[in-house]
């Protein structure tokens, strides 16, 4: 959601403060701003609208003199968007600024006992609240970090916050609570930021803080504090992947380079997986009894992480024989769910500090289940706060619709899948051997299917004027439905529903009128031809059909449907990781068409970090 970027050091802050926010634009926002200390005191501007704004009407930073600062990006929770609501806030004394992510859940109730005492607010915003508390305690203490304290004591709810002070030109405080805050560490100062994109090309050695901890920054270093005012000694991570995989290389859109990308990722994420025909998961510390004993599983996620779930059931069911259910982490905590000791809990996330899934792995977690997340950001909450994390290995992934991480999150589930069954004895032979032999041919197939862009675009040319479109399938072509369905909505801003096709009867074919586009999904062998028949009902109906098969029923559907994609024949649970490629091409190039802003679509935001 928000972004956060925070700089002391031995350089001009602004210009790192800027550059730090545009690498987080892909996260969503509508308006920005930067405070800077300097000599001066504290100097403020922020802007409604794209960063471009904020940069001319500060002559790119310059017009912000000095080497303490803080910047962020905002998504609107509290207030409509424009100049006053932007972030930083800042105090009715002026010497204090506040950027915050998350929500405070009581602060209506501050804002009113500091009304009483003679402030005036000036937002809409519940951050604001942030920066007046403050105010009143440092006046009353003199004393700006225990002021700090008696603040993060007052306010309930998520918070990543970065604060600077006028009577502290040197040094910065950062703290956090359910919302994602990292430290970065460089020879030429001290950063805070919500996204390791932020600060790519400044530092490679980077901190996540924890809940509860506070710390203060300064030139020279950072220190860290529990919320006991404890020294804490951080453990530093190594960001690995280059600086050109946060850039578009040349690609119009980070959507379709990701897109492109999916076939190395998946290399990435399954290859030092798979070693001489066998799944070995040498980052699992289940051991083989534990895995045996596996009671339910329970798959929890948001999104397109759900989406990856749905077809994770089928595929866990088929492979472990063991009942599955897919979750959405914003019911699950609130379910009264029925999870406990000898239960799983598989919890996907690409950022891993979506909120929801965050507070449902507590709620799993405190029941009695073991936690078992797949992620892509090492170090990240779910990931630290699991009992066993697999991580997708799929490097920076920047449009706010995701593409490779619901990849490499369905590649690592399908090893789970095989490295379970493995030792449970659930499947046989002869669907592991072929299984592990298409999962290594997996990226070349999808190649293939990557080549056919310029046929997906030609079809999508044909389909951009709709507003109204209906995904059908069954089974796995159901579940990879959900998430062709996502993909469109999105980004072309389509109204889009899926279905499972064995619905239709049951009501949704009322909806069904002529030049309707349904889009079907034919790829699963076994219900392939009442998946036709579903296809002849919506015909009859006036539906323009769009079909989705397999190169063995390609040639067979061309002369039912006037429009049909393939893709190349691999093991039957593996077909939507084929399945979802020209999805993902169709919705790209019909919002191409329809001129949208397709890595940034509107009210979306990359990471969504509150409830």
């Amino acid at each position: 959601m928000c972004g956060i970027i925070g700089f002391v050091g031995k350089e001009q802050a602004a210009p790192i403060l800027l550059d730090g926010l545009r690498r987080l634009e892909y996260r969503g926002y509508d308006s920005a701003g930067i405070a800077v200390c300097g000599e001066d005191g504290l100097r403020v501007k922020k802007a409604r609208g794209r960063l471009q704004v904020l940069s001319d009407l500060t002559h790119a930073g310059a017009d912000l003199p000095g080497v303490l600062g803080i910047g962020h990006t905002r998504w609107a929770t509290h207030g409509e968007p424009n100049d006053v609501n932007a972030h930083p806030h800042v105090s009715q004394s002026g010497k204090i600024a506040v950027v915050h992510n998350g929500i405070i859940e009581n602060y209506a109730e501050l804002k009113g006992q500091l009304i009483a005492k003679g402030y005036t607010f000036r937002s809409e915003t519940d951050t604001e609240v942030v920066a007046q508390l403050l105010d009143y305690y440092y006046a009353d203490c003199q004393d700006f970090f225990e002021a700090m304290t008696r603040v993060l004591n007052a306010v309930e709810g998520a918070y990543a916050l970065g604060i600077v002070c006028a009577d502290y030109p040197d040094r910065m405080i950062a703290a956090r609570k359910d919302a994602p805050l990292l430290l970065g560490y460089s020879e030429n100062g001290s950063f805070i930021a919500s996204d390791v994109t932020a600060l790519i090309r400044h530092t490679r050695d980077i901190a996540y803080m924890d809940d509860g901890e506070m710390a203060v920054l300064s030139a020279g270093g950072i220190r860290v504090y529990d919320r006991l005012m404890r020294p804490v000694e951080k453990e530093h991570h190594h960001i690995d992947w280059d600086v050109d995989a946060a850039e578009k290389g040349g690609y119009d859109h980070f959507m379709l380079k990701e897109i492109l990308e999916q076939p190395e990722a998946i290399r990435k994420a399954t290859a030092a997986r798979i070693q001489e025909g066998r799944v070995v998961l040498s980052d699992l510390a289940m051991t083989e009894e534990e895995i045996r004993s596996i009671g339910k599983i329970y798959i929890i996620a948001c999104g397109s992480s759900y989406h990856v779930g749905m077809v994770g059931k089928y595929n866990l069911e088929r492979m472990l024989r063991r009942t599955v259910e897919v979750c959405l982490a914003s019911e699950f905590r609130y379910s009264d769910p029925i999870v406990g000791e000898g239960d799983l809990v598989i919890v996907i996330s690409q950022s891993g500090e979506t909120l929801d899934t965050m507070a449902a792995l507590r709620e799993a977690k405190k029941r009695g289940a073991r936690i078992l997340s797949i992620v892509n950001v090492v170090g990240s909450s779910i990931a630290r706060e699991s009992d066993d994390v697999l991580y997708t290995w799929a490097g920076p992934e920047i449009a706010v619709a995701t593409t490779k991480a619901y990849s490499t999150q369905m590649a690592v589930l399908n090893l789970v899948g095989l490295y379970f069954g493995d030792i449970m004895g659930t499947v046989s032979y002869e669907t592991y051997t072929a299984m592990v032999r298409d999962m290594q041919q997996l990226p070349e197939k999808m190649e293939k299917v990557l080549k056919d862009t310029e046929a997906i675009h030609a079809l999508a040319k044909e389909c951009a004027d709709k507003e109204d479109v209906f995904f059908i399938g069954r089974n796995l072509d159901y579940a990879l439905s959900l998430e062709g369905s996502l993909k469109l909505k999105e980004i072309s801003y389509i109204h889009s529903e899926a279905y499972a096709s064995g619905e239709l009867k049951h009501g949704t074919i009322s909806l069904i009128e002529d030049g309707t586009l349904v889009i079907a999904l034919s790829t699963y062998e076994p219900l392939f031809d009442k998946a036709m028949s579903n296809v002849v009902e919506v015909q009859a109906r006036g539906a323009k059909v769009l079909a989705l098969t397999t190169e063995k029923h390609a040639a067979d559907l061309a002369q039912r449907v006037p429009m049909v994609l393939s893709v190349p024949e691999v093991q039957q649970m593996l077909l939507p990781q084929l399945g979802v490629l020209p999805l993902q091409l169709l919705a790209y190039y019909i919002a191409l068409e329809r001129g949208c802003d397709i890595d940034k679509p509107r009210n979306l935001a990359k990471s969504v970090t509150v409830e």
